[in-house]
């Protein structure tokens, strides 16, 4: 499969004539900001699935898209733009609480502005995961491509602002990603080709080895700051309820939460050993697991009144093109669920974890 970037994404050299004009919108795009004084960061960069997917897969002919509504009743002016919830996601938050800007844009977007391009994009795909299959399962940007997104968009970068100052913005950026729930749901327990050739421990290293190889390619390109997430409570996503029991009331698949418990203690083990093997490079490893499996526990407390199922129609199965707005029964006030859809956190949830990321690890970077 391949993928090419819009002829206006690529051809920054036209634009240079805009960016003599324009040198005090680069430094102000280099220019370091700041949370509670202690992060500094020039730019937000993002790799990996939906959860950090601004609309990428809109120029992708795959079905794993979210630029329909009822996606985005609660974005700006309500419109879809391809992001898997009724507004932001929880990279928007952080974007916003960086001082960089509002939203985070993809990479594919055929209209950035200087300023998008200079304090970060996202190359996440929706649906795409560690596992090249992963994304060969629904035609999007598997991982290994997303990271040549990144070369190419240094490549430009250098063009843009010289040499010294490229290097220094991706010095200072923060790397977010964000990916292995997809491997899991829609590939080892969906299709027979990864569990049959593996065990969910082996399938497990399999997954933890592509990551520690992308962190090795973050850093070779210069990424200095770089968080990276573990598995969120697998076995309480509505759509594993409902496969697993036929119902979203259900408990949560303690199955699936052992192995997303048992990968998330591996993959910080192997961003410490990172940690010690590459000089200069700071690590997080970004727990999402804990947070969110407090808010589904305890919905009350954060303001919810359901955290079983989905806002979209039933809430059990619905997703991507089933989500729709002939879809019956979706809810009337998103900010009362925690899922959006059958996968997806509300807007309102991702606020929370933007938090919680912020406060307990990001700030750290």
């Amino acid at each position: 499969m391949g993928y090419t970037k819009p002829c206006g994404l690529i051809s920054f050299l036209a634009c240079i004539l805009v960016l003599v004009c324009g040198e005090k919108d680069i430094e102000r795009g280099t220019a370091s900001s700041d949370v509670d004084g202690n992060a500094k960061v020039s730019a937000l960069f993002t790799l990996g699935d939906s959860i950090v997917d601004p609309g990428n897969n809109n120029f992708l002919p795959t079905i794993a898209k979210a630029n329909h509504p009822p996606y985005g009743q609660d974005f700006i002016d309500k419109r879809p733009t391809g992001r898997f919830s009724n507004g932001k996601l929880t990279t928007d938050f952080v974007a916003a609480a960086l001082g960089l800007k509002d939203t985070l844009p993809g990479y594919l977007e055929p209209d950035l502005s200087i300023q998008d391009f200079l304090t970060g994009l996202s190359f996440a795909s929706s649906a795409t995961g560690y596992d090249n299959l992963t994304a060969i399962n629904f035609n999007v940007i598997p991982m290994w491509k997303q990271m040549e997104f990144l070369k190419e968009y240094k490549a430009h970068l250098e063009d843009m602002v010289g040499k010294e100052k490229s290097i220094n913005i991706i010095e200072e950026a923060l790397f977010l990603m964000v990916a292995g729930t997809n491997d899991f749901i829609y590939n080892y327990f969906s299709f027979p080709i990864r569990k049959h050739e593996l065990s969910v421990e082996q399938y497990q290293n399999f997954l933890l080895d592509i990551s520690s190889n992308l962190i090795q390619d973050l850093y070779n390109v210069g990424a200095r700051k770089v968080g990276v997430t573990g598995l969120p409570p697998l076995g309480c996503l509505p759509m594993v309820r409902d496969n697993q029991r036929n119902s979203v009331e259900s408990a949560c698949i303690e199955e699936f939460n052992q192995i997303a418990i048992s990968y998330n203690k591996k993959l910080k083990e192997n961003m410490e050993t990172l940690q010690a093997r590459l000089p200069g490079i700071t690590l997080g490893y970004l727990d999402i697991y804990d947070s969110l499996l407090d808010i589904i526990t305890y919905p009350t407390k954060y303001g919810f009144e359901s955290s079983t199922r989905g806002c979209c129609g039933t809430g059990s199965t619905e997703l991507a093109f089933s989500c729709n707005v002939v879809t019956p029964i979706t809810c009337a006030d998103a900010s009362k669920f925690v899922f959006w859809d059958a996968l997806h956190p509300t807007q309102k949830a991702s606020e929370i974890l933007a938090n919680v990321l912020i406060e307990q690890y990001i700030k750290f970077l």
